[in-house]
């Protein structure tokens, strides 16, 4: 039996994750391993929090004895590794926690790793860690890294530092790099929820400079089952990036919100752009798709709108999170020209 320990498991793809493996895999044991810092929610978990096959651990991954504490108590064979603070805009105003918990806290989790009779260890990392791209081509694993965010180079060193326990200690390690996730659950500081719920609200939607970057979107379900293709099959000190070919500027997306919930695209206000905003990402999964027989299942047109109506539909999961601390956070990044 796998028995996994996942990290983050209460933040938004974490806790997509848990849900989707705990309804369709009966043959599991799950420990969540989450600190439950402003992103992480254990009502994200509600549907499985009392199976018998799910254990909550509350933590912090950079506590070595505390992991290493539980994987020893719930005999882990398997490590996937969610847990990160993720948002590039906070990375910009305070890099050091970005540092912390995704560098330092993946060095601990894989120092842990050592100690066990060990499967595989999954480190879940982002496109990001590639940089920018211009009006062609597309990231493939054997791009150059080239972050150009603190939190995209937090990304990068937790990448390189997996592969090299790979290579120096010959453990079963494994490197995921993904586009950007949607889908239920995403804190309000994440451009969809955020145009979401803001239109909902009618209130005015910052969009960053010309509103011309373009990112490539996938709904985290696909992520979810690549994740576990991946556990399951992927080769041990390979990359596999995933993605699902569908690249949007966030115009688009902020308009396309607008227009199925029908509200006017006066609400629209550009605001200064990010620092070192990347224009372009788009990624090539070949690779998954040829070697672990993965694509993804859900069009970009299915998706959105189930997400916007998961926002509709769950408005006191949102409203209780807009916090006093996240209307503050909210006032220092997005004051407008």
């Amino acid at each position: 039996m796998k028995r996994i320990l996942v990290t983050g498991g209460a933040g938004f793809i974490g806790s997509n994750f848990l849900n989707y493996i705990l309804k369709t895999y009966d043959d599991i044991f799950v420990v969540n391993y989450d600190k439950l810092t402003y992103a992480g929610n254990l009502e994200n978990l509600r549907e499985i929090e009392a199976k018998k096959n799910y254990v909550f651990i509350k933590g912090d991954i950079v506590d070595h004895e505390q992991v290493s504490n539980t994987l020893k108590k719930y005999e882990i064979n398997n490590i996937i590794n969610f847990a990160a603070e993720s948002h590039v805009d906070r990375s910009i105003h305070s890099s050091y926690s970005f540092y912390e918990t995704n560098v330092l806290g993946t060095n601990v989790l894989l120092n842990a790793a050592r100690e066990i009779d060990l499967e595989k260890f999954l480190q879940v990392s982002t496109d990001e860690v590639y940089g920018s791209l211009s009006t062609e081509g597309l990231f493939t694993e054997t791009t150059a890294l080239n972050p150009k965010n603190p939190y995209a180079a937090s990304k990068a060193g937790a990448d390189l530092m997996a592969l090299a326990f790979c290579n120096t200690y010959k453990m079963p390690i494994v490197v995921t790099r993904c586009s950007n996730n949607y889908g239920p659950y995403q804190f309000p500081e994440k451009l969809i929820p955020l145009m979401v719920i803001n239109a909902i609200s009618n209130k005015e939607l910052p969009v960053y400079g010309d509103g011309l970057n373009i990112r490539d979107w996938i709904y985290v379900i696909d992520h979810n089952k690549a994740i576990m293709k991946v556990l399951e099959d992927g080769k041990s000190g390979e990359v596999y990036n995933v993605g699902a070919k569908s690249e949007k500027p966030n115009i688009e997306i902020v308009k396309l919100i607008l227009d199925y919930l029908e509200k006017p695209y006066s609400l629209i206000k550009y605001v200064n752009d990010r620092p070192g905003h990347d224009r372009r990402y788009a990624i090539d999964s070949a690779k998954l798709m040829a070697d672990l027989n993965w694509e993804p299942e859900y069009s970009f047109d299915r998706a959105i709108q189930d997400t916007i109506k998961w926002y509709l539909d769950n408005k006191n999961w949102w409203e209780r999170i807009l916090s006093g601390d996240y209307q503050n956070y909210y006032k220092l990044q997005y004051q407008t020209n």
